[in-house]
């Protein structure tokens, strides 16, 4: 019972954070995509005022009156003009210069007039390319000085200390970010006689960002607080803004968090996450504000209060809570009546499982049911019984295993006993019928039957060389070796065998290989062995190749013999390596080479294998190890 509930309980538990997770990352994706429409639209309102200054300037630009007061230097009628059209326009500046960017007038301080403003690049470029230029530009404290006292202390701003923010050595911001236009005017033969511009400052002026939250925002409230704000920042600093500090009072000369001072100012790139406000988290997208040369100076912001999201991740939670605890409780009950059904053949079966871990395979439960229950119980007896079928098997295959182990070692003693116990006769053998066959003249009758002898008899010294290398147990004397050397050497040694069969050798050994520690002597008595194995398994002739790369990631040298000949039938490529087998005539050889061979690469602790197709040849593959162990 408790394991069933505790299954209930842990898919509702996963299926509660799963949904939570979802929910919550869906609820702040849509958040997100919200405040960067909000954005786009904030971006809209601070475009279109921008393109109304532009306009302004545009049509102010081409009236004749303009042209001519400018032209005859009428400073009384420019005055009224341009005063005129500047409370119109609910602009803080509108100045006109003459054609080499000298001030003519400032409709709001006509006293200071014379200045150049060709350094200005907005003045610059409509005298330059006669063409009207509109941007956000930063005006310093000594131009705004000109314009007068009041844009001074609107564009003058003390730092607020911000949490999250990036430290900054001043302790007031002086000059002004303002929202500005110039355009050219031109006479009747479309030469430049002057420049007028004309902007509104931003700091302290919140009918933009006013704009933007009721335009977007609507002035929602949650929780008391306003759930959308609107912001420009000049540099860092919040210079206008609806978003209120502590007390209640609009967040005016507070700083834009690190994160987003690095992301938007530093890189110049959009910031659209969570981010912390002067004093409480938000939804935010943020851009940079960019002037006429694209240099970042300031930032446009919206967002949204994030408490009204975490309130509703939070509801979701405890109703996805309730949910799952609600199906744990008709769980439990479901369980208490499945229980006693089930405890009872559970219990059966785990005293047949008791039985069976002692070795009592004979022991079956009786079936009582046709549920997945009594399948159980059917599927525990096929199993039992198949338990028992192995144990049987095992039996006997060990058995017969330990047999062919000891028959082996007893071979292996045998064979060490009788070749050194004929080893001696054999060479008696040997050297006398050598005298007597040498000591026959060319026509005696009984010189062929000794050359038989002779014959013979070193066939049988071969079968004993081979007992004694199958019964020798001698450890392999290693040392670092270039496997590719005796590669070399051991087909240098059979190349003249290889000529006599029309047997060509090919090599492909990779000059990347590090030295290995080995038995040099055995290793090459291993590769004798199977060059010569695959010259005879080509008779009318063939091709051999030696190749040699690393393996296993580097962590194994291997060297494969790969011949073209007759190839090894399925049913005696799994008896290559036993002692004795061989397809060879009785002549050619005694089955006793590849067995040497496999005790040697398993003495360097490597691998040997054969594969094989009937008519298309034999690969030999051998495996050495790189790092010995000792």
């Amino acid at each position: 019972m408790a394991s069933f509930v505790l299954v209930v309980a842990i898919s509702g538990l996963i299926a509660t954070v799963v949904g939570v997770r979802l929910i919550g990352s869906g609820i702040v994706k849509q958040a997100q995509e919200k405040v960067r429409m909000d954005l786009n639209s904030a971006r809209e309102i601070y475009n279109h005022k921008l393109i109304d200054i532009k306009n302004v300037m545009t049509l102010t630009a081409i009236r004749s009156l303009i042209k001519d007061a400018l032209s005859q230097r009428n400073l009384e009628l420019l005055e009224i003009k341009l005063r005129e059209v500047r409370e119109k326009a609910h602009l803080d500046i509108l100045t006109i210069t003459d054609g080499e960017g000298q001030v003519v007038f400032r409709s709001r301080n006509p006293e200071i007039h014379g200045d150049s403003q060709v350094n200005d690049e907005l003045v610059s470029r409509a005298l330059s390319e006669r063409k009207v230029f509109a941007s956000t530009q930063i005006i310093p404290q000594s131009e705004l000085m000109k314009e007068g006292d009041e844009l001074v202390r609107q564009a003058g701003i003390k730092l607020v200390p911000t949490p999250k923010a990036r430290p900054r050595p001043e302790e007031e911001e002086t000059s002004g970010m303002i929202l500005k236009a110039t355009a050219p005017i031109l006479d009747d033969n479309g030469s430049v006689i002057g420049v007028l511009y004309g902007g509104n400052l931003i700091n302290r002026n919140f009918e933009l960002v006013d704009e933007m939250k009721d335009t977007v925002y609507q002035n929602a409230i949650y929780k008391g607080k306003s759930e959308g704000t609107a912001t420009i920042f000049q540099g860092n600093l919040r210079i206008s803004t609806n978003v209120m500090d502590r007390n209640s009072a609009r967040a005016i000369g507070t700083q834009v968090s690190e994160e987003v001072h690095e992301r938007v100012l530093d890189k110049g790139e959009p910031w659209i996450d969570r981010a912390f406000v002067v004093n409480d988290w938000y939804i935010t997208a943020y851009e940079p504000i960019r002037d006429i040369n694209r240099k970042v100076i300031g930032i446009l912001y919206v967002g949204m209060l994030e408490q009204r999201f975490v309130d509703i991740k939070r509801n979701t939670i405890l109703v996805f809570l309730c949910i799952t605890m609600a199906g744990a409780i008709i769980s439990l009950v479901v369980a208490y009546f499945l229980a006693a059904d089930l405890v009872k053949p559970i219990r059966r079966l785990v005293t047949a499982s008791h039985e069976l871990s002692k070795g009592n395979f004979s022991y079956r439960v009786e079936p009582m049911s046709t549920s997945e229950i009594g399948e159980l119980e059917r599927t525990f007896n096929f199993m039992a019984s198949s338990l028992k079928e192995r144990d049987d098997d095992l039996k006997e295959q060990t058995q017969r295993q330990l047999i062919q182990s000891e028959k082996l070692a007893s071979v292996g003693r045998l064979a060490a006993g009788v070749a050194h116990q004929i080893n001696n006769p054999l060479t008696g053998v040997l050297t006398y019928s050598s005298l007597l066959l040498k000591k026959k003249p060319e026509d005696d009758p009984d010189r062929e039957d000794l050359q038989v002898i002779v014959d013979e008899t070193m066939r049988c010294r071969e079968i004993v060389k081979g007992l004694l290398e199958f019964s020798r147990q001698a450890e392999p004397q290693k040392e670092a070796v270039d496997i590719n050397d005796i590669i070399s050497h051991s087909l240098s040694l059979t190349k003249n065998q290889a000529l006599i069969n029309d047997v060509k050798f090919t090599t492909e050994l990779s000059d990347q290989l590090p030295k290995i520690v080995v038995d040099g002597t055995q290793v090459q008595e291993v590769f004798l062995n199977i060059i010569l194995n695959a010259i005879d398994a080509m008779p009318e002739g063939g091709t051999l190749r030696a190749i040699s790369n690393l393996a296993d990631n580097g962590q194994f040298v291997e060297i494969r013999f790969a011949d073209t000949g007759c190839g090894i039938t399925p049913e005696n490529l799994d008896k290559v390596f036993d002692p004795f087998f061989t397809t060879k005539d009785a002549s050619k050889g005694t089955g006793l080479g590849l067995a040497v061979a496999y005790g040697v690469i398993e003495k360097h602790r490597g691998k040997i294998r054969v594969e094989s197709k009937v008519g298309k040849g034999t690969t030999c593959i051998i495996e050495l190890p790189v790092n010995a162990s000792e």
